[in-house]
This record gives C-alpha cells, structure tokens and sequence, in this order.
C-alpha cells in the first residue's frame, strides 16, 4: 500500500517521526509520497527522505498558497534542485482560491511555469485545486491533450467534473483520502466515476484524517481505511483495492 501524499517532514510530526514511520509499516504501507510547500519545508523535506530512504519519495514544487508577488524568485530559488536531486513528481503546484484570491494571476503563472518543468523533464505533477477546477482546467488546457500527467490530490469533485478533466485535459488519476470516510461526505459516486484503475490512496498527513481518528493528526498508518472505504464502495477487496492502487501509484511515479 501507498500513501500518494504525506507531508510527514513536518513539524507536527518532529517529536515522533520515527513511531510515526513504524507505524506507517505495520498498517503495510510500504511506500509515501512527499509533496514540497514552500522555500522554508524544502530542507525538512530533503532531511526526511534521506532518513528513510526506502520509505519515501521527494515531490519539489512550489504550492499554491505559498505563492507571493515575488513568484519568479520564489520558482528560481527551487527549478536548479531539479539538477540535483531525484524527484518524482513536480509537486505540490495547482490553484488555490479558497483562502485568498489575492494571487489568482500570479497563481496561473507559476501553476504553468512549473507544468513546463514537468514537460521538460519527463516528470508527473500532483495539483492542489481548490475552490478552482475551472482555472485549474484553463492552465492545463494551455498545453497539448494528454500532454502532461499526473494526479488531482484531494479530489472531491463530481462525477461530471471527472468527465470534464478527462475530456478536456487529459486522463488524469484522483488523490482519494479521509474524507472518503466522513459521514456526510458522499463521495460514492465520485469514486465509482473515476473507476479503481484510476484511483491514488492518500493521507496528506497531517491533515484530513479518516473516521475514526476525524479532527486529530492524521498519519500514513491511516492509508488503510480509505482502503477500505473505497472497496467498500467498489463491491471489492480491500487486497484489490491495495493492489491497483499500488500499481496506479508506482506506474504514474516510476517508483
């Protein structure tokens, strides 16, 4: 099993990263995805994966609501670490209009800026939307069909939105993680649309964690009940929905 999207270089997790990790294995998770933030998580991020090099895998980008006026800084100070280091995702990049619209422009410009990173080199990007498909889609509608990979990280859209990504920009996989598990959260047909050869689990640890650990930290060791969830959905295994997901995971990542 694979948890797609963690953020576990954290400071939230910094007191017990190691019962953390532990943890993370005996649930079967063998495998996590590390999106980058920011300039400042980008050591913390490098300290992780060098501590458990078997576990984790870096993801460098520069996240939606980390976007400031000084963007073109912001995205020079992190394109030379792609010389350098072995990522397998451009990550975490997208939209974000939730919390602040202030940045709506400088937002698209450095969400397509980093896409021509991915296309340059042959890498896949996970995207944070929010509160945004519709810019979102416009972005990526800026390059050919099909033309870029990646995953929709966090997605709770509908069934219509799924058919919308896959029409206009390409056939892309969906992040699904604990609120797949929330009582109200109704994601069944979501999950039945977008179909299991296309599903990625996720935690993004620290946040959003499964029923029913809902409201405290979240954390790889959770992968499994959304798992669960999912299967339950499907009219499958849990072992068929481990399966495909790990090969989902491992196929769009090279790992």
């Amino acid at each position: 099993m694979i948890d797609s999207h963690t953020h576990i270089y954290m400071e939230e997790f910094d007191t017990d990263r190691n019962e953390v990790m532990h943890r993370a294995v005996a649930a079967g998770v063998g495998a996590m995805i590390l999106p980058n933030v920011d300039l400042d998580s980008i050591d913390a991020l490098h300290n992780t994966v060098a501590q458990y090099p078997n576990l984790c895998h870096a993801a460098m980008g520069l996240h939606p609501t980390s976007v400031t006026p000084q963007y073109s800084e912001q995205l020079a100070a992190i394109r030379p670490l792609f010389d350098t280091h072995n990522y397998c995702a451009v990550g975490e990049i997208g939209i974000d209009l939730y919390w602040d619209k202030t940045y709506r422009t400088e937002q698209c410009i450095a969400f397509a800026e980093q896409i021509r990173w991915a296309q340059e080199l042959s890498l896949p990007i996970i995207i944070h939307c929010r509160e945004a498909l519709d810019t979102t889609i416009e972005v990526l509608k800026q390059f050919p069909y099909n033309s870029v990979r990646g995953v929709f990280h966090s997605f709770t859209g509908t069934p219509e939105q799924v058919a919308t990504i896959r029409r206009e920009v390409g056939d892309f996989y969906f992040g699904i993680n604990g609120i797949v598990t929330f009582k109200n959260a109704r994601l069944d047909d979501l999950v039945t649309a977008i179909g299991i050869h296309r599903i990625l689990l996720e935690t993004d640890a620290p946040y959003l964690a499964p029923t029913p650990h809902r409201g405290k930290r979240n954390e790889p060791a959770y992968t499994p009940y959304m798992a669960a969830r999912i299967a339950q959905i499907l009219g499958i295994s849990i072992e068929e929905v481990d399966q495909a997901t790990t090969s989902n995971t491992r196929t769009l990542f090279n790992l």
